[in-house]
């Protein structure tokens, strides 16, 4: 399984990779699959049957109008947010849907759309979509969210396939064993390893230019969420925060004392962390960092340095990136970044570890100091659990990233004190939160029946 950078950091709406990016791409690749077999034309009628996790926080999470919005054709990386409430509107109005763009079906919502609380065996973000033809023919097919934007359909989970992408890589790894291994053979550091990989899909001017365009997607978040006040939408009346905190910081006076100067630096960490997550709540554009839920850690970190370091610079960024990205393959590939599967340490977790590395990338830190920055990014998130309240991706999320995105700095500047010598390995860490997560209750994995999401509830 070949896992680029750019499978990791993609761009898209929220609240949630898993819930809102996720269906809504298993929906359009639906309707395509309709489209190739020229049946789209004789549809006469769509099921939507949502499962498991997709059921207990979806409507927080906006699955259903996400679907939807997949249905009519539209894709996360290129839909205008702002559309989505009025398309949903008149849908509820005319109870008729326009299929793929073109083709105007019957949809009564009630009938529909279907929850179910049951988990499907193979990943309990599952989404089953039931296609009716005038002529009596059926098409059908299960897709499982799988985490961070990812979808694979039932015929890939038969097969015990996460990806279809067979690309032979230059320095293909499965541990971060194997990736130090590599490094020290061909005298590479993690962003230069990476960058050969991602040759193997595109030239390196264009994953330059493409990772480029991804941090602008990053600042462009960031912004939005600095210029936005109000009250998030679901119903919790989270207010925003990120604009008022930007505003005091703008404001106030110089102070070289060395205490100032550190909550300074901690509060602009927190502020971008804070904007990006509020504009996810309120389904704003962003970029999946590796998730949506943890989508403030990695940019937050990244305007950290490129603020406060002195001669940051564009290759800064594709380094940073790079080796951030090398850290969520590793998770990836050998635990999740799923919330609904190994609850928040798989995305706050994960996020939290790849940001750390690469601020010790850019930062000059060695492979070993890297991989040591991530390890202790990610073992001081074992065992965190993923329990929005009321199933909306605000409380704890938002606060969640300021915290993690401090605790990824501090974990990068622990590291390169060291030498890289450690008692406990990355791969250990990744392992032991596959193993936490397989032994966390359901309840505390995205389903908002257990933690916070119930203790906060007044009865």
């Amino acid at each position: 399984m070949a896992i680029s950078v750019f499978d990791l950091f993609k761009v898209g709406i929220g609240p949630s990779s898993s819930h809102t990016v996720g269906p809504m791409r298993a929906a359009h690749d639906f309707v395509e699959a309709l489209r190739a077999r020229d049946a789209l034309s004789r549809v006469t009628r769509v099921e939507v049957h949502l499962h498991g996790s997709l059921c207990a926080t979806g409507v927080g999470h906006g699955t259903d109008r996400a679907v939807i919005m997949g249905l009519m054709g539209e894709r996360p990386e290129s839909i205008d947010p702002d559309i989505v409430p009025a398309c949903i509107e008149e849908l509820h109005e005319s109870q008729t849907l326009l299929l793929g763009g073109l083709v105007p079906i019957s949809f009564p919502w009630s009938r529909d759309m279907q929850w179910h609380e049951d988990s499907l065996d193979y990943h309990p973000n599952a989404l089953r979509l039931i296609a009716h033809a005038h002529d009596g023919e059926c098409y059908r097919n299960t897709y499982y969210s799988v985490g961070g934007g990812f979808v694979i359909d039932e015929a890939q989970a038969a097969n015990g396939a996460l990806d279809t992408d067979t690309t032979t890589l230059p320095y293909d790894f499965a541990t971060a064993d194997e990736l130090l291994s590599l490094c020290r053979t061909h005298g590479l550091r993690i962003s230069e390893l990476m960058l050969e990989n991602e040759k193997a899909w595109r030239d390196e001017a264009s994953v330059r230019d493409a990772l480029w365009h991804i941090w602008e997607a990053m600042k462009a978040c960031v912004d939005n969420g600095l210029r936005h006040d109000g009250v998030l939408p679901g119903g919790l009346n989270v207010k925003r925060r990120a604009s008022a905190l930007h505003r005091r910081l703008q404001a106030a006076k110089d102070d070289t004392s060395v205490i100032a100067s550190t909550f300074s630096a901690m509060d602009w960490v927190n502020v971008f962390a804070l904007a990006v997550n509020e504009e996810n709540a309120a389904g704003g554009r962003m970029v999946t960092a590796p998730t949506n839920g943890a989508a403030g850690i990695v940019p937050a970190v990244l305007h950290y340095y490129m603020r406060f370091q002195p001669g940051a610079c564009q290759r800064d960024v594709v380094d940073f990136l790079l080796a951030a990205g090398a850290i969520g393959i590793l998770c990836k590939k050998n635990a999740s970044i799923s919330g609904a599967e190994v609850g928040c340490q798989g995305e706050v977790g994960s996020a939290c570890a790849m940001a750390a590395a690469g601020l010790a990338e850019v930062m000059g830190g060695t492979p070993a100091q890297v991989e040591n920055a991530a390890e202790i990014g990610l073992e001081h998130n074992l065992g965190l659990t993923c329990d929005p309240i009321g199933g909306l991706v605000q409380v704890p999320c938002i606060e969640r990233n300021a915290i993690a995105s401090v605790k990824a700095i501090n974990a990068a500047q622990m590291a390169l004190g060291g030498d890289g010598e450690h008692f406990v390995s990355l791969d250990r860490v990744i392992r032991t939160m596959r193993d936490t997560g397989r032994d966390m209750q359901d309840k505390y994995k995205e389903t908002s029946r257990g933690g916070l999401a119930v203790n906060a509830i007044e009865c």
